[in-house]
């Protein structure tokens, strides 16, 4: 499934120091786990015994029924490919481990013992155990085999499944085992932990989890020991997390009394994408001399759908309410302060910018308008011209006069419909004929008319164009495509919407009604006549495609690489019951062809803010020949 793997977390039942009934609970967790599609599952610290045993961790009678049980357990693997990491105790000569076991097809296959040893308030663990520090390239007999034993192990599924292990008290230390084992090629990294609950201390967990897995550019998957380990003194919650490079792919609820089975499918491809363009990653070498070894391990199964995927239709815009609010009031202060320096550096008298009534140039006006309130400049130092031509309907035009009278702006209009028609007379072009001349003339003589304004005024062309129609070359050469500061330019169309509907909440009630209808009025370039009814004729999305298919695809494209075949079945899953597969694959080609074909525009692109991680300026973000070919996309 293009690289995707479904990792699991399970919190089971337990009982202390019961080593059968836990055996019994960790074979559930585990059946289901497996039944579910997991490629891995990782269970609590300890869970073939419970973490909270004290000094009967002494008795030798549990750790050898603990032992035997770990090769029971691995037995149940059999025939399953499901890797399972467990936890239990590890005695070696005279020195006791705690240790986390990885098994498959129905053998034990490594041991990895705990690095730190937590020992302060409520945690004693060097009371019982000795640290792994140091063990590495090493065995130790388990049963009728010798294992590999030490924290030099990574564990090879293939496919790009690469994982390690590192326990609980690890993950907190100043540098932890898993920052190394990425680097040595771990793009997972299982924890089975015992965390005790405190106050707010799960939140900081939460953090370490997620911070963690971005720094190294990695799937993290934690369990912890749950409500039914010892209450002496402490309260365990059984807290299970899964963050994938950064983000927090998936949560149990805490304090289930039934115990709990987390799932999330985590792309390993992106992970492995990632690092190949964060170069820094690269940039911290092991240590001298470190070394890992790798332990093959039987190919697992990719995960069967995307049911437990991160695939959110729109990736650019958070699909929480508060998190998008929040997000487009960031991204808007970022543009703000980027023009704003442009203004102070240059000298700009006056802002001149085209209006039409659209999402682009609404976002830009709205932009302009902050900056002068930010530097201490009158709104009237804001020209913006609605300039008619050809195609501009009355709801647009009105839109545009309404949205700057209530800013306060100066406004001018311009007719271009006679400059433009001169212009025909002048080339012989025929008015009647309808083709790109007729649309490219209205564009060149609007952009024409922005930046004489402007030298007249002593002024700057603020330009409107956003990263969608950056990305499919949907501009104008040398028109709309031109401007001297382009504060929409990382921008794409999907999020426009959001950015303008966050500025109309916090508005008047006039002007957040014009904002709104302006967000619902379709995308147009207004260049062909209007319907008899007046209305518009000429619908972008009906001549490209959906801007949401197209934002969808530049995510993936642009950010992890991925193939079209893999882009497609995103998609897919993604628009299930908006759009058919002939529409996904129609936009589809026509965004391959048009991004590779339409690279010149974007190599001489305006200056401009970048807000997100994608980009495609050519100065930083995107650099690409202008004649590459895109023969082995479409192939």
């Amino acid at each position: 499934m293009f690289g995707f793997y479904r990792l699991a977390a399970v919190v089971p039942e337990l009982r202390v120091a019961d080593v059968d009934f836990n055996l019994s609970k960790l074979a559930e967790g585990y059946e289901k786990a497996a039944k579910a599609g997991a490629a891995a599952v990782v269970f609590p610290e300890l869970c073939i015994t419970g973490y909270s045993c004290g000094d009967l961790f002494f008795q030798r009678r549990l750790l050898e029924r603990a032992a035997e049980a770990a090769v029971e357990f691995a037995a149940l693997t059999a025939g399953k490919g499901t890797v399972a990491v467990f936890g239990l105790p590890l005695l070696r000569g005279d020195a006791l481990y705690n240790v986390a076991a990885v098994a498959q097809g129905g053998e034990l296959r490594g041991l990895v013992p705990k690095t730190l040893l937590p020992n302060y308030r409520e945690f004693y663990e060097k009371r019982h155990f000795r640290s792994g520090r140091g063990i590495v390239g090493e065995s130790v007999a388990f049963g009728a085999r010798s294992l590999p034993f030490g924290t030099d192990l990574l564990f090879d599924c293939g496919g790009g499944f690469q994982f390690a292990v590192e326990i609980c008290e690890d993950l907190w230390g100043v540098l932890p085992p898993s920052s190394l084992l990425a680097l040595g090629g771990a793009r997972a990294i299982f924890n089975p932990s015992a965390g005790t609950e405190l106050a707010a201390k799960a939140e900081y967990r939460r953090e370490l989890v997620r911070q963690q897995s971005a720094r190294c550019l990695a799937a993290y998957v934690l369990a912890s020991a749950g409500v039914h380990e010892s209450t002496t003194d402490v309260v365990f919650g059984g807290h299970a997390l899964i963050a994938d490079n950064g983000r927090l792919a998936a949560e149990n609820r805490r304090f289930a009394r039934k115990g709990s089975l987390l799932l999330a499918d985590v792309d390993f491809d992106r992970l492995g994408a990632a690092r190949l363009s964060e170069s820094s990653f690269h940039d911290n070498p092991l240590p001298e001399g470190k070394r890992f070894r790798t332990i093959p391990l039987d190919r697992v199964e990719g995960s069967p759908d995307f049911a437990f995927a991160y695939n959110p239709p729109r990736p650019f815009v958070p699909g929480d309410v508060e998190h998008r609010r929040e997000r487009c009031t960031e991204i808007f202060d970022i543009q703000c302060a980027g023009l704003a320096k442009r203004v102070e550096h240059t000298g700009a008298k006056k802002l001149v910018i085209g209006i039409s009534g659209g999402l682009d140039s609404t976002l830009a006006l709205l932009v302009a308008s902050e900056c002068c309130r930010l530097i201490g400049r009158p709104a009237s130092d804001i020209v913006a011209l609605t300039m008619p031509g050809f195609g501009t309907t009355g709801r647009t035009r009105g839109n545009a006069v309404k949205l700057c009278e209530l800013l306060g702006v100066t406004l001018r209009e311009v007719d271009i419909r006679p400059a433009c028609l001169r212009h025909f007379e002048d080339i012989g072009h025929d008015p009647a004929k309808l083709d790109t001349a007729y649309e490219n003339v209205q564009a060149r003589e609007r952009t024409q008319i922005l930046m004489d304004i402007a030298n007249e005024a002593g002024g700057m062309v603020v330009g409107t164009g956003d990263l969608s129609e950056i990305a499919l070359g949907w501009s104008t050469y040398n028109g709309d495509h031109m401007s001297m500061y382009a504060v929409n330019c990382s921008i794409p169309k999907t999020l426009i919407r959001f950015l303008i509907e966050t500025t109309a909440e916090r508005s008047a009630p006039e002007l957040a009604a014009v904002l709104r209808d302006v967000i619902d009025t379709p995308v147009s370039p207004e260049l062909l006549p209007a319907s008899a009814d007046g209305s518009i004729n000429q619908k972008t999305e009906e001549l490209i495609g959906p801007y949401e298919l197209h934002d969808f695809f530049l995510y993936h494209f642009i950010k992890y690489g991925a193939e079209p075949e893999k882009i497609r079945a995103l998609a897919g899953a993604a628009f299930a019951g908006v759009y058919d597969e002939e529409t996904i694959e129609r936009t589809l080609k026509i965004f391959l062809r048009r991004f590779f074909q339409q690279q010149f525009k974007r190599s001489c692109i305006p200056d401009g803010p970048k807000v997100g991680t994608i980009a495609l300026s050519p100065r930083g973000d995107w650099r690409m020949p202008s004649d590459a070919s895109d023969a082995i996309w479409r192939s």
